[in-house]
């Protein structure tokens, strides 16, 4: 039986890729792999960078009642 399903795995070692591969061989799945990633890099640093400064307390907070102004927009 046929499925239109797709799975998509994000190994995070060598090792774990091999694992896959050979399990995916020994099944019969047909497969592929791509190096590229979903996401463009220049807005994944952007996502990093972000993450890292609230970890280090260097964001500023916005109260709802000022965000017009915050935003310029009086």
């Amino acid at each position: 039986m046929k499925t239109d399903n797709i799975i998509i795995a994000h190994p995070q070692t060598s090792e774990q890729l091999d694992v896959m591969k050979a399990f995916m061989k020994a099944l019969k799945i047909k497969f592929e792999i791509s190096k590229q990633s979903p996401y463009n890099s220049d807005f994944v640093d952007k996502i990093e960078k972000s993450k890292q400064e609230f970890e280090n307390n260097d964001f500023k907070r916005v109260e709802k009642n000022e965000l017009h102004n915050f935003l310029g927009l009086d």
